[in-house]
């Protein structure tokens, strides 16, 4: 049985050099406020045999007219239904911010719901899921701070104020998204676990990063590269050559696939 590619899938997710026969899918998600243009220099930086896609959330790039999602369960649940269809290869997730628990997220969902384990979970510059529950995390951050945020992301937004204003719409909606964000249960997942982050970077520490052990089934490493908290900017070829070594050990297989999964079941047919 295959299983349909949703109609959507193009809209949430772009694969930028789509391949017939990929040893692994990299995809990656956006940080609070950002889209899949972060992540525009990393395929050129990757090995021809690994497919790269990323996430773009409603309600910013060619989606800006769509209103954004807040809560993180549809996030998840959406972008998971979409991976599903793309599992006959393995996956390996890496996100950014808030991209990192999105990522934890959807790697939950994709074991939990279809026995599919990621062959590799990185995670950068936000604290563990259990961590995200405490109340000093969800202190109203001011339209101020917010656009300080999204000109440290993308500086261009300091020249051009309407593309500004959209940005922040995005922004102060994943923000709610993060402030509302309290995991019932935070499962461990079987894939291994690389964290990162930024030595200088004022809004996550070492421990809260390290603390992805916890959730860390298959081993745990943290890793950190000189900057803040938008380190990958400038330290974009060394965090790509990382994840690259990361992905030399994955084989094409479907050794990570349930046989009939729709995936494996499409793959096979």
């Amino acid at each position: 049985m295959t299983e349909t590619i949703p109609a959507d899938s193009r809209v949430w997710l772009r694969r930028q050099r789509p391949l017939a026969e990929p040893r692994v899918r990299l995809v990656c998600f956006p940080h609070a406020g950002g889209t899949p243009m972060s992540y525009r220099g990393w395929q050129d930086r990757l090995p021809a045999d690994v497919e790269f896609s990323a996430v773009c959330y409603p309600g910013r790039q060619n989606r800006v007219n769509e209103r954004p999602i807040d809560r993180m369960e549809p996030l998840a649940d959406h972008v998971c239904r979409i991976l599903v269809t793309l599992a006959d290869r393995p996956l390996a997730l890496f996100g950014h911010g808030m991209g990192a628990v999105v990522a934890y997220e959807v790697a939950v969902r994709l074991a939990g719901q279809h026995r599919i384990s990621p062959a590799a979970l990185l995670v950068s510059a936000y604290a563990a899921p259990h961590l995200c529950a405490d109340d000093a995390r969800r202190i109203p951050i001011g339209d101020r701070q917010l656009a300080e945020q999204a000109a440290a992301a993308n500086p261009m937004l300091l020249r051009f104020p309407e593309l500004m204003d959209l940005a922040m719409i995005a922004l102060r909606a994943d923000h709610d998204l993060l402030h509302a964000y309290r995991p019932a249960s935070t499962p461990p997942v079987t894939a291994p676990i690389v964290g990162y982050r930024g030595t200088d970077d004022p809004r996550v520490s070492h421990g809260e990063m390290r603390a992805w052990s916890h959730v860390a089934g298959s081993g745990f490493e943290l890793r950190t590269f000189p900057g803040d908290h938008f380190y990958p900017v400038d330290a974009e070829e060394a965090l790509v050559a990382d994840i690259t070594e990361r992905l030399a050990g994955v084989e094409d297989t479907d050794g990570a696939l349930r046989e009939d999964s729709p995936a494996a079941s499409s793959r096979h047919a």
